[in-house]
């Protein structure tokens, strides 16, 4: 790692620094759903205009539903550039939740019109890319873009697991999102794992 890369790990808005150094079409990239025991991992990425600031924006884990959907809203109709994509249970198993979200980023980059300059991650790990990239470990609560990715992986995989809900009732999956809850368990317990349990994870039972 340089030393350009050590500062933007620790800069309060790493997308600044990059405008600053002549960058202009920053990627923030994050997910959504490495720890549930059901469902796929999401993954989104965004570019914003330079300048531009939403206070609301932050952490998709520190904003309510109802916040995180308006807020989606808002980045939608002000976004340069916007997309996700996710890998379902089959590919987690395949591999590892690791290697799947960071599968579920390059395919979210991949799509994005224009191509970034450079991407910015949230965590220890960046995907495969063919421009710069760092990742930033509490990158979403140090950058919009990286929180705003955060917001619409979030979303998007709420939406997916409400109509998963529709599909298998017994879980409540409108409620839990397919984390390990006690409620979550307990259905497991009694039902046994649906088709969209990750069945490589520890919790899920082997039928």
């Amino acid at each position: 790692m340089n030393s350009f890369e050590q500062l933007l790990q620790k800069h309060e808005q790493p997308e600044q620094l990059l405008y600053e150094a002549g960058f202009s079409h920053v990627a923030g990239v994050d997910e959504a759903g490495r720890g549930p025991l059901a469902g796929p991992v999401v993954a989104a990425a965004v570019i914003l205009p330079r300048g531009w600031r939403h206070p609301g924006i932050k952490d998709s884990k520190k904003l309510s539903a109802l916040q995180r959907e308006k807020l989606f809203g808002i980045l939608q109709d002000h976004a340069i550039a916007w997309s996700w994509a996710l890998c379902e249970p089959a590919e987690i198993d395949r591999s590892n939740i690791l290697a799947a979200s960071l599968q579920a980023m390059h395919k979210a980059l991949c799509q994005l019109i224009p191509e970034p300059d450079y991407i910015i991650v949230d965590g220890r790990y960046a995907p495969a890319a063919a421009v710069p990239q760092t990742p930033i470990v509490h990158g979403d609560a140090k950058s919009q873009l990286i929180a705003a990715a955060s917001i619409i992986a979030k979303v998007v995989r709420d939406a997916i697991m409400k109509k998963y809900h529709a599909l298998f009732p017994h879980y409540n999956f409108i409620r839990n999102k397919g984390y390990g809850t006690p409620e979550h368990l307990s259905a497991l317990a009694r039902h046994g794992r649906s088709p969209i349990h990750r069945v490589t994870f520890r919790r899920v039972p082997a039928q």
